[in-house]
């Protein structure tokens, strides 16, 4: 029996590409270091390598040699990879591109559940990422014009 239809491994990659690119379209318009382009590519890469292990473990079902949670593991490291690219120090210390790079490992997340099926996880998933970046950027903006004091520690 083949574990996935042609068509279903086509849903299953664009669903991640359209999920990967909805947070990606966020951070354009926020002008940050990784747009849609990037976050598209995560998402779509992390599906396309689930399925790669998915239909591969199951070309190879009753031996121990294939276990698609390795792929899973390495594209989180992989995404960890490229985030860690993403993150930048200034001139004055501060640092700067920390949201980029979890979006990122996010994106490669949404792309692993979209090459498992698990099409609402990445669905929801993408919808919290949305509300992270767009509602979460008013409250830090709302916070920073708070009169808090000084600041005792330098910025990272």
């Amino acid at each position: 029996m083949e574990l996935f239809s042609t068509g279903s491994m086509y849903i299953h990659l664009f669903l991640a590409m359209v999920l990967g690119m909805s947070l990606g379209l966020e951070r354009f318009v926020a002008r940050k270091t990784a747009g849609m382009r990037t976050y598209t590519l995560v998402s779509m890469g992390s599906a396309l390598f689930v399925i790669i292990s998915q239909i591969v473990t199951a070309q190879f079902a009753g031996t121990t040699m294939f276990d698609p949670l390795r792929v899973a593991a390495q594209v989180v490291a992989a995404a960890g990879f490229l985030g860690v690219g993403a993150i930048f120090r200034d001139a004055q210390g501060g640092v700067s591109g920390v949201t980029t790079a979890s979006g990122l490992w996010v994106a490669a997340g949404i792309g692993m559940a979209c090459g498992f099926g698990l099409y609402s996880l990445a669905t929801v998933v993408t919808v919290l990422g949305l509300f992270t970046f767009i509602v979460l950027w008013f409250v830090e903006k709302k916070i920073r014009k708070l009169p808090l004091g000084e600041k005792d520690e330098q910025p990272l």
